[in-house]
């Protein structure tokens, strides 16, 4: 045992441990461990178990500041969680396939997803809350529209400052860009969008798409390039997964609903045999998905 330097044995009713709390930073230290020390006290706490106390307060205190101040940068439109879904609206989608996205190895083996179906399916929802998931493990998250960040970085483009606003979508370590397809785009559309699925998929950054419109099918009329288009689609698809909900809308669940009419076909990417990928599967080395 290490004995204490003789300069260091302060006696305790005189030492100013409010200002040393304060010279050390430990502000939520300094606002609680008076009421800590009390019930110590009373309770006949061992020195051991107070000291822990204290340091599991400050631990998660910090936890709780850096996950609000994740969730601020994110830009979500709203908050939800994965348990706030209601499964029973789309009984295509399995609980157990979203797992995959759940875990930290969504980011370290930069998994991808493209969750596809018409309006009210619930597709933002599950986005937003594989990105809060993430950000519960540890990591960064940005939310942004199809539509905000192609005119961000067309104008970019044009004013020449295209590589330094690219830097606000490949920096975060999930990216979410919802709605593809909603809305019109200019006509360097899939160019850009290009460089940012590119970009991520070579430093293993997963991206999250949300869309109306079948990848396969009808991207290319979208971002006014099929060839383009084609290539961001398997790009990230290539350690990702496509998920379709077809089920009923939620916002009008109490009116008759058609089911999605889908053209793709999940096996098959620029001409590349693909698995269908129901489930994670774990190839060489730990990479996960199909190659």
């Amino acid at each position: 045992m290490t004995d204490l330097r003789p300069d260091l044995v302060l006696d305790p009713t005189t030492l100013d441990i409010d200002g040393l709390l304060k010279r050390l930073h430990l502000a939520n230290t300094r606002r609680v461990w008076p009421d800590l020390v009390a019930r110590a006290d009373t309770e006949a706490w061992p020195a051991r178990q107070l000291l822990a106390t204290l340091l599991a307060e400050e631990v998660a205190h910090r936890q709780q500041t850096r996950l609000s101040r994740e969730v601020r940068a994110a830009g979500f439109p709203f908050l939800k969680s994965i348990d706030d879904f209601d499964f029973s609206f789309q009984k295509s989608l399995k609980r157990r396939l979203l797992n995959v996205f759940l875990v930290p190895e969504l980011v370290s083996e930069g998994r991808n997803a493209i969750l596809l179906g018409r309006t009210g399916r619930g597709k933002t929802h599950l986005a937003v809350a594989i990105a809060y998931r993430a950000i519960q493990n540890g990591f960064s998250a940005r939310f942004v529209t199809a539509a905000h960040l192609i005119d961000d970085l067309s104008r970019a483009s044009r004013d020449g400052r295209l590589r330094d606003a690219l830097a606000a979508y490949l920096h975060p370590a999930v990216l979410v860009v919802d709605e593809v397809g909603y809305l019109t785009y200019g006509d360097d559309a899939a160019n850009v969008l290009f460089h940012v699925v590119n970009e991520r998929h070579l430093k293993r950054r997963p991206i999250i798409f949300t869309t109306n419109k079948s990848p396969f099918t009808q991207w290319g009329a979208v971002l006014h390039d099929p060839d383009l288009a084609e290539t961001i689609v398997d790009r990230t698809l290539e350690r990702g997964q496509l998920l379709l909900l077809d089920g009923p809308s939620y916002r009008t669940r109490h009116l008759p609903q058609q089911p999605l009419d889908s053209t793709y076909e999940p096996v098959r990417i620029s001409g590349t045999e693909r698995s269908e990928f129901p489930e994670p599967a774990r190839g060489d080395g730990g990479t996960w998905g199909a190659r």
